[in-house]
């Protein structure tokens, strides 16, 4: 037994998840003090209060421009609440289709049987019955899709409202613009960890009402939740991946190629569908994604103990490691956002990014320190953990080398994308240079750098597979994506700060404020593009560990003794799995283009038939475009997420267990490798030819980053969860081709 008793857990736990949402809220109200003032009996689009500016900086922009900044961000928060309402009906019905789909499926293991039967691991004792694990698996799944779009929601929700607040305070500096920006971030990061840790803690404790002593059952069924949580972040992502790239490149090829216009210009139709993307892609469907990979990684690690000595012997306070180790990430969390936005003040634009970085180190160094205490309270010195049938004798430590090598992979990976995607470093220089030739050659370079940059991530996440592995396992590699995944609330808060900044520029251009404002918000903008850039690679990152050790809980599960690609039915899945990725991502990128295409002729209709747009007398139809974007991203988000939520189901069922395990191994192995500077200012103005060209290649590489690529973490990591939940299915009745043969 560990030094931390059953009871103070119980405490610990949920201690900390009221303490992050405690401080979220606190950074919500610190954000909201940047002025809302309600007008006297007048009401906007049902919005009481508007954005009014205190103390303007002195001779910059008047009260009419303030009040437009209000107006635009209503019209976002609209467009996006209204994209994502849509969505969610759509989700609801998915939800409770795929939750009969679990009930019957998992009811059918055993006939649905209501008699206890023998524990598959924990031999000589009896456990619930197939009825139960169906029902209490299915509930888990609800939650877990529950807690995923309410992550989503409220990121949305405070990004939204953020937006033009960071505006204005770009009129007092850039350090206050800042400040409100990160802040808001924050709300997001804390809500979305304290939530997840919150409902997955509470499901625990009320499952174990039902299984009592029955912890393989208890935690078996738990895996729901990760699944549930997976489900919604795959159509949260790809939906709002379309939406927001079908509006970018609209946007882009004629506002800023065709008619010369700047970007975020008030004349381009497709201006507010920017921007309400921003915010359910980048943001709502970065929370769903990040909520999932958490969910996953703690249901992962759960299960794996419950059919090790934790589990066997009832040591509650060991059990929950992984659960203990979330909190402490959000204490550690909570102190490094302080220095960020108390203890260190930014006074000038070159500050922003080194700030941002710093976030990363500073969490990962506390969060060191603190799994070290962590894990010295909360385990026993030694103790055994199942690997594939036999017994690993394991020391303490070694789950602490586990957690720390997760979590200092996921600062590498960080840092290296920051590399490859900041404009202060030469790989995006040569880019920007590739551009005097044209778009051509820009593409190229684009390419090759992209091709490029996943070498150290991979060695990293290799050096970390191989290390928690050796030390412990399946469950090693479970704890060392938690690890990964444990300063999630400042990983979010700066993914978060991006959009938000991206957002706030826009207004700036759209309410026609000064030279000064929008130069401020481009530098916090430029800074986040890059952070958003590392929080993609902490996703990715985060999702190989957590399907990795889905799949060894997988294999576990399905009674699989190895997987060996030397036998026919493993062979074929592998190569139809490494060949999903591909599948997937050109479906959606072909999603894209078609939203794209019917978004580009929107804009020229505008432009060429409504009489003064271009020279800004008349006003766009900005809602046809939204409701052009909304249209496509619904229609078009079914079939990829119909593809990875039905090959699971397809290949268990109709080939068995193992060939599963195929797919499943070739998916995750090819599915992981899947602002203006003076050097910038040399190649020329916007307009010119060499500004064309970048934008061009931006617009290839768009639906690349933010819709095929990050959808791609959540195919591996939904059906390596996915496939472990309906195991005992696919033991029993799986392989139904192979059986008829």
């Amino acid at each position: 037994m560990g030094l931390l008793s059953e009871e103070v857990t119980q405490v610990v736990i949920p201690l900390a998840g009221l303490v992050g949402i405690g401080f979220a809220l606190l950074q919500w109200y610190l954000v909201s003090k940047v002025r809302v003032s309600a007008e006297s009996g007048a009401e906007h689009n049902g919005y009481r209060d508007r954005l009014l500016e205190e103390d303007q900086e002195e001779g910059l922009d008047n009260l009419e421009v303030t009040i437009k900044c209000a107006e635009i961000q209503n019209a976002i928060s609209v467009g996006a609440t209204s994209f994502l309402f849509t969505q969610y009906r759509y989700l609801g019905i998915f939800m409770v289709v795929f939750g009969v789909i679990i009930f019957l499926f998992l009811g059918s293991v055993k006939g649905f049987s209501t008699k206890s039967e023998p524990c598959t691991y924990n031999t000589g004792n009896t456990c619930k019955p197939a009825l139960a694990n169906a029902i209490f698996t299915t509930i888990a799944f609800f939650l877990g899709a529950l807690t995923s779009v309410l992550s989503g929601f409220l990121g949305m929700k405070i990004a939204t409202y953020a937006n033009a607040r960071t505006t204005l305070e770009a009129r007092k500096g850039v350090g206050r613009a800042f400040i409100t920006a990160f802040r808001s971030g924050a709300v997001m990061g804390f809500l979305l960890a304290a939530n997840g840790l919150l409902v997955l803690y509470v499901s625990i404790n009320l499952f174990k009402l039902y299984y009592g002593d029955d912890w393989e059952g208890l935690y078996e069924s738990i895996t729901g939740y990760g699944l549930g949580g997976s489900s919604m972040a795959l159509f949260g992502r790809v939906g709002g991946g379309i939406y927001t790239k079908a509006a970018d490149v609209g946007a882009d090829l004629v506002g800023k190629v065709e008619r010369n216009i700047p970007e975020d210009d008030p004349r381009n139709p497709a201006v507010i569908a920017d921007n309400v993307g921003d915010n359910v892609g980048d943001i709502a469907g970065m929370g769903s994604d990040l909520f999932g990979s958490y969910a996953e990684s703690s249901c992962a690690a759960l299960f794996v103990a419950s059919i090790s000595s934790f589990g066997i012997s009832h040591d509650y306070t060991a059990m929950s490691y992984p659960l203990i180790i979330s909190s402490m990430g959000i204490l550690v969390c909570l102190i490094t956002t302080l220095f960020a936005t108390d203890l260190f003040k930014i006074k000038n634009i070159s500050k922003i990014a080194p700030t941002l970085k710093r976030q990363l180190l500073i969490s990962t160094i506390l969060m060191t320190v603190g799994i070290a205490i962590v894990t010295y309270f909360a385990l026993p010195s030694e103790f055994t953990l199942f690997d594939f049938g036999t017994a690993k004798v394991v020391k303490n430590w070694h789950l602490f080398l586990c957690v720390a090598i997760g979590l200092w992979a996921g600062l590498v990976i960080g840092y290296i994308t920051e590399y490859y995607t900041s404009n202060a470093y030469s790989p995006v220089q040569d880019v920007a240079d590739s551009c005097r030739t044209g778009a051509a050659t820009n593409v190229i370079f684009g390419l090759a750098l992209g091709y490029k940059s996943v070498i150290i991530p991979i060695f990293a996440i290799a050096v970390a597979i191989y290390v928690s592995f050796s030390l412990a396992a399946m469950y090693g590699i479970a704890v060392a994506a938690l690890g990964m995944l444990s300063t999630i609330a400042t990983g979010l808060a700066i993914d978060a700060y991006g959009p938000i900044a991206d957002n706030a520029g826009g207004i700036a251009e759209m309410a026609g404020m000064s030279h000064l404002i929008r130069e401020r918000t481009d530098a916090l903008d430029s800074a986040g593009n890059t952070t958003a850039a590392i929080g993609k690679g902490f996703a990715i990152g985060s999702a190989a560990l957590v399907s990795l050790a889905l799949f060894g809980a997988y294999v576990s599960r399905a009674g699989i003794k190895t997987v060996d690609v030397l036998t026919p039915k493993v062979f074929i899945g592998l190569i139809v799995g490494a060949m999903l990725p591909y599948w997937f991502s050109a479906m959606t990128m072909k999603s894209v283009g078609s939203a794209a295409l019917k978004m580009v002729e929107e804009v020229r209709r505008q432009f060429n038939t409504i009489p003064g747009l271009i020279e800004g007398t008349a006003k766009p139809d900005y809602a046809t475009c939204v409701k052009i974007s909304t249209d496509a991203s619904l229609k078009e988000m079914i079939p990829p997420g119909a593809l990875v939520i039905l090959t699971p189901l397809i290949a268990g069922t109709f080939f068995g267990v193992e060939t599963l395990a195929g797919i499943l191994a070739g998916s995750l192995v090819s599915g992981v490798q899947a602002g203006v500077t003076e050097h910038a200012k040399s190649l020329g103005p916007k307009g010119s030819d060499p500004h064309k060209a970048a934008v061009i290649g931006d617009t290839i590489g768009d639906p690349l980053k933010d819709t095929s690529g990050p959808s791609l973490n959540i195919l591996i990591k939904l059906m390596a969860v996915e496939s472990l939940v309906f195991a005992p299915f696919f033991a029993t009745h799986g392989g139904l081709i192979f059986k008829l043969l």
